[in-house]
């Protein structure tokens, strides 16, 4: 039988985990004040200060609401529920279960606990036990599975997003999502940077912006030269490279990660768009309607994941900018790709200079 004096938060989503019992805690007992809360820190580098933390729990739970009708004791952020070392401490195991043991017991009239508890391990006894009698609230991040793609990332931001208040364009939202992922506690971070300084300007919050405030990771500084390259913007392709260059990366692992397959992704999705008489879709999540009745034998070649599903929103991204080139400068630049490839693995020239021509060349108007 659940105890409605017993709430139990959890989950691998350490954000929502403390920002849900923040507000659990303000519902339950309004208002910071020493004789309604007593919070007691569960961040245990050892064993010796989580049973620490449990027989501060335990005294306190034990302890009557002093001139007032109701108590809450919170129980923050308890690392000795994960599955770490500590947590695996027979000693701290038996201090859990004589915590719970004041559970089943009963506590005393007025007395409310909260434990919040990220990553807490689900295999663990007193998980289970407490599970059964508290009232538990899962924050988990989000799964999206073998299937997902970038697409499926940038929606769960703009979800978030909206729920912040805040307008993404289309390339900013895709920015974002390369940048942080599906980390939710970065994410709060980075969408309270990008509200402050959105306010001081008008309209949606911009792929400049972005790209100004989010930090960048490698795999974002590819997808940056990748982006530059589709829309054919010098400068930020020079950036994008200097960067990659000053993160240590080689010349040829950018050819080969970065530059390649996006001209290949061009060719191939200008080839299919020209061919079916498709109008290049405005947004890349579209373009899997797009090609979603041709034959299997215009589809067949198209590049897949892991999973063996076409990897439509890459593609998406290419048909949304094919436009900006012609057949004949992407065959071009294909060529040269190779070339470059020959120069980087067969001469002594500065792989700096040689794959910055290479760009130069390609986002260039020369074919």
């Amino acid at each position: 039988m659940r105890q409605q004096a017993i709430h139990f938060i959890t989950g691998s989503d350490e954000a929502a985990v403390k920002s849900t019992a923040s507000n659990l805690a303000e519902s339950l007992v309004p208002g910071l004040n020493a004789f309604t809360r007593e919070i007691i820190d569960g961040a245990a580098d050892n064993v010796d200060q989580a049973i620490e933390c449990i027989l501060s729990v335990a005294q306190a739970l034990l302890t009557f609401p002093f001139l007032q009708k109701t108590k809450l004791v919170w129980l923050k952020n308890a690392s000795m529920l994960a599955d770490s070392v500590v947590g695996r401490s027979e000693t701290v195991v038996a201090a859990l279960e004589k915590l719970h043991r004041i559970f089943e017991q009963g506590l005393p009239t007025g007395v409310i606990f909260l434990l919040s508890a990220p990553e807490a391990d689900k295999r663990r006894s007193f998980y289970k036990s407490l599970s059964k009698i508290a009232n538990v609230t899962v924050c988990d991040k989000p799964h999206f599975g073998w299937n997902s793609t970038d697409a499926d990332i940038s929606d769960w931001l703009k979800q978030k997003a909206a729920r912040h208040g805040l307008n993404f364009t289309t390339l900013a939202l895709d920015l974002l999502a390369m940048r942080i992922g599906a980390d939710t506690r970065q994410a709060e971070s980075e969408f309270e940077k990008l509200a402050s300084a959105s306010q001081k300007t008008d309209g949606p919050i911009t792929e400049t912006l972005v790209r100004e405030l989010v930090p960048a990771t490698r795999e974002s500084n590819i997808f940056d030269l990748s982006s530059a390259l589709l829309v054919r913007n010098i400068h930020l392709c020079l950036e994008s490279l200097q960067q990659l260059f000053f993160q240590g990366e080689q010349a040829i692992g950018i050819l080969l990660v970065a530059i390649i397959p996006t001209i290949r992704n061009l060719i191939i999705v200008k080839g299919l768009l020209e061919h079916h008489k498709i109008r290049p879709p405005q947004h890349a999540g579209v373009f899997s309607h797009s090609i979603a009745h041709l034959p299997h034998e215009s589809t067949f070649h198209l590049p897949k994941k892991k999973d063996g599903t076409i990897n439509a929103y890459a593609l998406g991204v290419a048909a949304v900018n094919c436009n900006r080139y012609s057949v004949v400068e992407l065959k071009s630049s294909f060529t040269e790709c190779l070339e470059t490839n020959r120069l980087l693995i067969s001469t002594p020239l500065d792989e700096k200079v040689v794959l910055t021509r290479l760009v130069l060349r390609i986002a260039g108007h020369t074919a």
